[in-house]
């Protein structure tokens, strides 16, 4: 532990640092690394434990939170007397004691408080006015717990003076070693678990500084630390139970619980599965392993099942054939069963592979020790891009639409990345096939008769992709199904065909699916065409034919593409928004849900961000209203808070496809960004004299790199996604080491510049920090929507534009500062970004302090 050799009433001459810190040098890099490495473990665990007790998309409330969280913090250190005149020992003593306790509680309030996300769209009902209450008390739990962390680093950097270099690389240390940790620790202990460590981190932090001091408070942060490591050690052996919002699966009666980077995995029984166990993701049903005693021949159930069709239509065993989303491995069994030869089998979530190699082996008959099964923990995606190809069959399994069919209610889907089910992966796979190979997919859909949306966007998709590879007639090459399932209330299965299909495989598919119990055809080439708009799109006889249909039919069903990989989106945002005011029905849910929460969420953290940010103003208006130009230097930095965000985010989900799950593309962005937009910020302290000049380089520079990206990157991604795992990470991140370098230098520009301006700089600097918080934190949301409308590189554009309108409006304001008579020298000292104190203040700003909370 390292020693704190200062106590609240020693003089600073009794310390090695300058008289602001008043820390020994190891006890101050001791408490930012510590505080720091705490942050980043709490906002990426808090991002699963959000997505298994909500859904996927209020992932992005953690983010915007935690940058409110960070940014109140930091906002007030220099609008606060009180915490101006407190030594730094003794906030570091109080305010991480007090950021222990507030992780543990909130995080027993997110645990226990029960929601309904459904019922908040009973517009006034009693039970939307309470859960709107709920998910209120939720996001204040999960920002009370940032904000200590704000006030320590801020206070810290702000007072560092000539330690700032040690100190905001302790920072960037910190938040660094928790980007590349904190996903095997979630691997290994569980989201509450890591959510413990951070409060443990803190509650050291807290001992530290209290350790030579008398009274109680040494022993009862002794006492602190010992709960919390126990806490730490048992997580939810111990801790509250996590409870799920009310749409959900209840979390009793598990056989057997596992977190991993994918998602949460829980094993129980399933009343409408015999033999079979359901394995529920995050909450909702998506997948099941059944018990199976080796005896391949008895696996008759396979005779009245869809799963018989692709080989059916094939004629033969395929010799060779991958499966995509393996899951509990009943694809695997149906695959034995119908005679393959070669079974490659790949599934992304670590712990459902380990439950057939390890947990539940006996119960699924040791499945992958089969001479003829090869059972892969990966990305599909890069696994078929690094096979040989050659494939008699490629099967795309339903699990993930089985979830998303589940939680259609709540829309859980719709915000995340399918970049599976995009026309680039359907190009990828028919590259994949043997000349006479097959793709197939199955998706779940809530209401086939009346909205097949999944099955529609897919037969789009496809039919584009044929369409790019030169194929003269793709209704040749598709095949549609349905039947009933015991996840959904209807199962669709696409057959997209390499070469056009023959009458024999066409005749046999047909035969297969009318002898399957419930179930029919809806599309065949040359045959059966049902009532149904599934088989008017795929037998479309050419391309403006079905852009007809697709303009027509009521919901988005248009292809996608890997620049907006959205496949669950079905409803434009402007439909959304003029629909904002009717209440819900079973029906409504299916497309509408998700988008309503997003915009949802957007007004929040507008709402927290003005409530946090801006009204803590009202304590300094007198200074307030001195600050000269403070309209347009708002324009400034709140254009740096909504293009950084508008870069980063979008890299992150752009990047999803490539890594293969967000938490990889989180934690890899996060990391490469952290540490170069710190390096940027620092370096920008080489052009303090003059920084307008460097203005131009700087956005020539972002949009060359802007260009590059456009072009750049899906062709990179394309020829390197046969590369290792390990050799992604690094490409990834040096990819966006230009980004982050160019991006940290704004910030301390403008902050020096509106120092300049004024005779109150502390006010000014908050000033900007908290225009900059507010437009990060809507920044968060934002960037998904327009990601979702228009694509990641439109976005990356508009990011550009934005930046531009940044660097005018700083020439603008050091014109202001000109014609007042001001030199740059006029600043406070300390002002000049990485030398002095509110220097150090304003590089966090624009380093660690956005780049740690922004993804």
């Amino acid at each position: 532990m390292p020693n704190d050799t200062s106590t609240d009433a020693a003089p600073a001459e009794a310390t090695d640092t300058p008289r602001p810190l008043g820390l020994s040098r190891p006890a101050a890099l001791w408490a930012i690394f510590a505080v720091s490495l705490a942050g980043l473990l709490l906002e990426v665990a808090y991002t699963r434990v959000i997505s298994y007790k909500l859904w996927y998309y209020y992932t992005y409330l953690v983010i915007g939170l935690a940058l409110l969280g960070l940014g109140t913090g930091a906002t007030a250190v220099v609008l606060s007397s009180r915490l101006r005149a407190a030594s730094t020992a003794s906030i570091l003593r109080v305010f991480s004691f007090v950021g222990a306790l507030s992780v543990v509680l909130g995080y027993c309030v997110v645990a226990l408080m029960p929601i309904d996300t459904v019922a908040l769209w009973d517009y006034g009902s009693r039970e939307s006015f309470s859960n709107f209450a709920a998910l209120g008390i939720i996001c204040l739990a999960l920002f009370v717990s940032f904000v200590p962390i704000g006030i320590i680093v801020s206070m810290l950097l702000a007072r560092a003076g000539s330690e700032v270099g040690r100190l905001y690389f302790a920072d960037l240390l910190g938040a660094g070693l928790g980007c590349v940790v904190v996903v095997f620790l979630i691997a290994g202990l569980g989201p509450p678990s890591v959510i413990m460590i951070a409060a443990t981190l803190l509650a050291v932090v807290a001992l530290t500084f209290a350790w030579r001091t008398s009274g109680l408070f040494r022993p009862v942060a002794i006492a602190l630390c010992a709960v919390l490591v126990l806490l730490a050690a048992f997580g939810e052996n111990v801790l509250p139970t996590l409870r799920p919002e009310a749409a959900k699966i209840t979390n009793e009666g598990q056989d057997f619980t596992g977190w991993g980077p994918v998602f949460r995995v829980d094993v129980q029984d399933f009343e409408q599965l015999d033999g079979a166990k359901a394995l529920v993701h995050d909450g909702t049903t998506g997948s099941a392993i059944y018990e199976f005693d080796g005896d391949v021949e008895a696996l008759t159930r396979f005779d009245d099942d869809p799963r018989a069709w692709p080989f059916a239509t094939l004629g033969e065993p395929p010799s060779k054939q991958l499966i995509i989303g393996s899951a509990g491995g009943n694809e695997i069994l149906a695959s034995l069963y119908n005679g393959s030869e070669q079974i490659e089998a790949v599934e992304l979530n670590p712990v459902t592979v380990g439950l057939l190699t390890d947990e539940f082996a006996d119960y699924t008959g040791h499945l992958p020790d089969f001479p003829n099964v090869e059972l892969t923990q990966g990305d599909g995606r890069s696994y078929l891009a690094r096979s040989d190809g050659g494939f008699d069959l490629v099967w795309f399994v339903a699990p993930d639409s089985y979830a998303a069919n589940n939680a259609a209610s709540s829309g859980a889907f719709v915000l995340s990345e399918s970049y599976l089910y995009t026309t680039d992966m359907v190009i990828e796979t028919l590259d994949h096939l043997s000349d006479d190979g097959i793709s197939v997919a199955q998706f779940g859909e809530v209401d086939f008769a009346n909205s097949p949306n999944r099955t529609a966007r897919y037969v789009v998709t496809a039919r584009e992709a044929l369409e790019d590879l030169g194929v003269d007639d793709p209704s040749q090459h598709l095949l549609v199904a349905t039947s009933e399932d015991p996840f959904t209330s209807g199962l669709s299965t696409i057959v997209v065909s390499k070469a056009p299909l023959t009458p024999e495989r066409i005749a046999a598919f047909t035969e297969s699916v009318e002898s399957t119990t419930d179930s029919q055809v809806i599309y065949a080439p040359g045959g059966v065409q049902a009532d149904s708009p599934v088989a008017a799109l795929a037998g479309a006889a050419d391309e403006a034919t079905l852009e007809s249909l697709v303009a027509e039919y009521p919901d988005d069903i248009s292809a996608i593409t890997d620049d907006a990989p959205f496949f669950w989106h079905f409803t434009p945002f402007t439909d959304v928004v003029k629909d904002i005011g009717r209440a819900t029905t079973v029906d409504f849910r299916e497309y509408a849900i998700g988008e309503r929460v997003l915009l949802l969420l957007l007004a929040v953290a507008a709402l927290f961000a003005v409530v946090f940010l801006l009204l803590p103003f009202v304590v300094i208006r007198r200074q307030w209203k001195e600050l000269p130009a403070k309209g347009i230097s708002a324009l400034y930095f709140a254009a740096l808070g909504l293009g950084f965000m508008l870069y980063e985010i979008s890299m992150i989900q752009q990047l999803v496809g490539y890594l293969g799950y967000p938490s990889y593309s989180l934690t890899v962005t996060l990391a490469s960004i952290l540490v170069f937009t710190g390096i940027g910020a620092l370096w920008s302290g080489r052009f303090s004299a003059n920084p307008t000049r460097v203005l131009p380089v700087l956005l020539g520079a972002l949009a060359v790199l802007t260009l590059v990206y456009r072009l750049g990157i899906p062709p990179l991604i394309e020829g390197t996604l046969t590369a290792p795992f390990a050799a992604r990470v690094l490409l990834s991140f040096v990819l966006l080491a230009p980004l982050g370098l160019i991006l940290g230098m704004f910030m301390p520009f403008g902050l020096r510049t509106v120092g300049a301006l004024s005779d109150h700089p502390d006010e000014y600097v908050a000033w900007g920090w908290a225009i900059n918080g507010v437009f990060s934190v809507i920044g968060s949301v934002l960037t998904t929507i327009l990601a979702m409308s228009w694509g990641f590189h439109t976005v990356q554009l508009l990011s550009l534009g934005i930046y531009a309108i940044a660097v005018v409006v700083l020439w603008r304001l050091d014109a202001r500062r000109k014609s007042l008579g001001r030199s740059l020298q006029d600043a406070p000292e300390g002002f000049e970004p990485g030398s002095g104190t509110e220097g150090a203040d304003s590089v966090d700003l624009t380093g660690a302090g956005v780049a740690r909370t922004s993804a």
